[in-house]
């Protein structure tokens, strides 16, 4: 609440022209009234008081400057400011946003806000961000949080209140004042450093964050990853975790570089577009999701998620084979040869290596997530055959649902049944392989599921070593996301088409 008493009251008149009709909001240092307009009957503006010490008042007229100089559609616009010395207020006059706080709408959807809007959400933060970031000298505005954000009837957002924001200076080592709301400000607002364009993306990933946890948390600690919404995008998971970096050297360094980072990996979501991968998502600086999911037990999921690992491994290194099922020994019985430890002997570590790709055995999918916000370009999910709640929904979130059928004849109708039996789910981006399946089988897999993406694999004994026809199936299926430096299209694969 505002500490000092207000001169307003429903009916006052401000600057000869504004009556108070009711109060919008109060803060420490200020309080929000909705004011009509005397001059311009039906005209509703917002007056902003602050009634305080000399050093609040210098804040507000300095508010008062900065924000006459600034126009941008998601910013209110000034069009008054005055001063009344006798009781030492001061009025700010500006836009009246219909609407509420994103703080409020959070509240009325019980911390739900659905999620093909957090990207255009954060998309629209970063507009503002990165106007403000470019002025000369930068604005940096300190204080973004859910009760500083608008949201307009037509899902619009306005950030209001430029209370504690400053302007950049470059000869500070630190700022003189240490202000910003615990949980959503940056770590060098309490003191450790000067605030600067880092600090406000810092911002942006604690709200991204509080948004995808339903509000539950804004800072990346212990177990935030349980509190994850499962259907959210997988490639905003790195990036808000790259906002949230500690030092601001490590996170994005511009509100340019976040809209960039957000725009490939959108492009590389078809549904977000409708438009088709190319090798501008080489760009991307993100990770992939591979998931490989086998019609039924014994259909080669396992063998087939080793093969793609390694293939990812040769063209692009950084590669995570992760076993999600936690009753599998698959990867326990590698993980033995590999260490040359005895049969049944499990090691404390759960990861390991094998020429160069990581292996993590019985991995959750709180794990999952904490591996998506470090260095591999690539994770490959091994989800054996399995289809509970959990491995369904990694595979139906991934960048690359591959589903591994048997390529015996009398076996292709199980992976049109595992298609018909998802069908209420998207299936554009899924593609299918079936081990030793002959052409025919493949050209009527494709016809029945009217789907391009299905492939027949060659005999592979051994999935860690390179084989030129595998390699020459799966540089097809990762075409536009692995460079291509073929001169030409190989016989292989026109045969099967």
């Amino acid at each position: 609440m505002m500490k000092q008493p207000s001169q307003l009251e429903f009916g006052s008149i401000v600057g000869e022209r504004y009556r108070i009709v009711r109060t919008l909001g109060s803060g420490g240092m200020s309080r929000v009234f909705m004011a009509e307009d005397l001059k311009l009957p039906g005209k509703q503006w917002a007056v902003k008081e602050s009634v305080a010490g000399p050093q609040v008042m210098k804040l507000v007229r300095t508010e008062a400057e900065m924000l006459i100089s600034l126009s941008h559609p998601r910013l209110p616009r000034i069009v008054d400011f005055f001063e009344h010395p006798p009781s030492g207020a001061v009025y700010l006059v500006m836009d009246y946003i219909e609407g509420i706080t994103l703080e409020a709408y959070m509240k009325g959807y019980q911390g739900y806000i659905p999620q093909e809007q957090i990207v255009p959400f954060a998309l629209q933060v970063l507009d503002v961000l990165d106007y403000l970031h470019t002025r000369q000298p930068p604005v940096i505005y300190r204080d973004l949080k859910p009760t500083n954000i608008m949201l307009t009837p037509e899902m619009e957002f306005i950030l209001i209140d430029f209370g504690i924001a400053r302007s950049y200076k470059a000869e500070l080592d630190q700022d003189t004042v240490k202000l910003g709301t615990v949980g959503f400000a940056a770590p060098e607002q309490y003191g450790s450093g000067q605030t600067d364009a880092r600090s406000d993306l810092y911002s942006l990933g604690a709200l991204l964050l509080y948004l995808c946890t339903g509000g539950k948390y804004s800072e990346w600690t212990a177990g935030v990853e349980g509190y994850i919404r499962g259907e959210l995008p997988r490639y905003l998971i790195p990036v808000i975790r790259k906002l949230l970096r500690q030092h601001p050297e490590e996170r994005f360094q511009s509100a340019g570089e976040v809209i960039g980072e957000l725009r490939r990996s959108a492009d590389f979501q078809p549904a977000l577009q409708g438009i088709s991968v190319n090798d501008a998502s080489m760009d991307y600086a993100g990770t992939r999701v591979v998931a490989v999911l086998g019609v039924s037990a014994g259909s080669g999921a396992t063998h087939t998620a080793i093969a793609v690992s390694h293939y990812l491994a040769r063209r692009s290194r950084s590669v995570a084979l992760v076993e999600l099922h936690s009753t599998a020994k698959a990867f326990a019985r590698l993980q033995e040869v590999v260490e040359g430890t005895s049969v049944g002997q499990s090691s404390s570590s759960r990861r390991f290596e094998v020429d160069g790709v990581h292996y993590w055995r019985q991995t959750s999918r709180a794990d999952v997530i904490s591996l998506l916000g470090g260095s591999y370009r690539f994770i490959v999910l091994d989800l054996g055959s399995g289809q509970d709640n959990e491995r369904l929904e990694e595979f139906l979130r991934a960048d690359y649902p591959l589903v591994v059928g048997s390529g015996a004849e009398w076996r292709v109708q199980d992976i049109v049944g595992l298609a018909r039996s998802l069908q209420r789910h998207p299936q554009y981006k899924w593609n299918y392989c079936m081990p030793l399946a002959t052409s025919e089988a493949v050209r009527r897999l494709r016809k029945e599921l009217d789907h391009d993406k299905v492939f027949a694999l060659p005999f592979h004994s051994d999935p860690f070593e390179r084989d030129n026809e595998v390699d020459q199936v799966l540089d097809e299926l990762f075409r536009g996301v692995i460079p291509d430096t073929r001169k030409k299209r190989f016989g292989f694969l026109k045969r099967q088409r």
